[in-house]
């Protein structure tokens, strides 16, 4: 069982003494960093201006490898599968842009799919010849099995599976998508920028070919940080668009020598205080227990999609079977950008979700935004009873 007096205790941003702080629910956008992700980026930032940025990294050495090991634990991959990266965008594209494609090769999106993964995937299919398909979603709001694997043949090329996407509770069936993937031969990049440290990531039962995931989100690490798992047997494979001398190694006047593991997918100049403070936060992660954590984030967001439907004129749009500790709404008579900045004057922190980020399934739903609370575990159940009151008076 989750210790939420620890938890509170370890957060800065939480309220403490008899006033009350912010009632933060925008996990889902930049989370509140526990007080050792902060000293660990702190003190790093310390020592750099104290001897430069070459040596402070040179002697986080096995610290900075050590972020991976701790990524691998939670996700159950090797280290060396992991590259590191600023952000979970720059890890998907880093992958995707990797992946030859010629004209008649078939690219097929989720109907949540993100904002960032079908602009890149659009470039790519006028640039090569390629076409873009949605995956139509089923009854239940979830990507529709069933036309999946009708829409797949040997041309597919790659399917975008968007685990949970950034305007509400949906928790995709990415597994048997995947599986039904394979069985054609195409290659699956999950974005698992929504569902890493939320739900339970296990990329062997997942059998994805590559994982993208941020910091900033459900990890609590800073921002600027991310990562990119690829399929061990898979990373030999493909030659990233890009390389530096960090992602291989020249080797002589006419040639160069490719990294060997996921590295090959990182350049060398990054955010090294960035990176501590994401091992940091992966390990505070474990240490509370996964389950722990993921149980307190649904629990949460249990009570509030319960809650704020008893409210007169709002609606909870989260679709979807299995739900993520995401929840949006719409207040009647009030644009999302209203509720936002109302809810802020009482130093409650919620965001909103344009249609813009997840088009498709947005402007299939007749949705311009939505309003997007996200609490974590640090957040109590007296704040959550607070925001409902709070909307209840809008």
């Amino acid at each position: 069982m989750l210790d939420e007096d620890r938890v509170r205790a370890d957060t800065p941003g939480c309220a403490s003494g008899s006033e009350p702080g912010v009632v933060f629910l925008d996990s889902a956008g930049s989370s509140l960093p526990p007080r050792v992700v902060l000293d660990t980026v702190i003190d790093h930032l310390r020592r750099e201006a104290e001897v430069g940025g070459y040596r402070a990294a040179n002697e986080r050495l096995d610290d900075l490898a050590a972020v991976k090991t701790a990524i691998g634990t939670l996700i159950n991959a090797a280290p060396s599968s992991i590259a590191l990266s600023d952000s979970a965008t720059r890890s998907w594209a880093d992958f995707f842009y990797s992946i030859p494609l010629t004209a008649g090769d078939r690219i097929l999106i989720s109907e949540a799919d993100y904002a960032s993964n079908a602009i890149a995937a659009m470039q790519r299919a006028r640039a090569t010849g390629a076409t873009v398909e949605r995956i139509p979603s089923d009854s239940s709001g979830q990507l529709d099995l069933d036309a999946l694997a009708a829409l797949v043949d040997e041309r597919v090329k790659l399917v975008s599976v968007l685990h949970v996407p950034t305007n509400g509770g949906l928790v995709n069936p990415a597994a048997e998508a995947t599986r039904i993937a394979h069985s054609v031969g195409a290659l699956v990049l999950l974005d698992a920028c929504q569902s890493t440290g939320q739900l339970p990531i296990d990329v062997a039962e997942l059998d994805v070919d590559a994982l993208s995931a941020t910091g900033r989100k459900w990890l609590r690490g800073p921002r600027g940080t991310g990562f990119l798992y690829v399929r061990p047997e898979l990373v030999e494979a493909i030659e990233p668009a890009r390389l530096d001398l960090h992602s291989a190694a020249w080797t002589g006047p006419d040639e160069y020598q490719v990294a060997a593991d996921a590295s090959r997918f990182e350049f060398w100049e990054c955010d090294v205080a960035g990176r501590l403070g994401l091992g940091a936060a992966v390990r505070y992660l474990l240490e509370l227990g996964q389950e722990n954590v993921y149980n307190a984030v649904a629990a949460r967001a249990e009570h509030l999609r319960k809650a704020l439907p008893e409210i007169p004129g709002v609606t909870v749009r989260d679709i979807g079977i299995r739900h993520s500790g995401i929840v949006s709404f719409t207040v009647d008579g009030l644009d999302s950008v209203a509720v936002r900045d109302l809810l802020a004057e009482q130093n409650i922190t919620v965001t909103v979700s344009h249609a813009g980020s997840t088009l498709l399934d947005m402007t299939g739903r007749g949705l311009k935004s939505v309003v997007r609370a996200a609490p974590h575990c640090f957040v109590s159940f007296d704040e959550l009873d607070r925001f409902v009151a709070a909307v209840a008076a809008l």
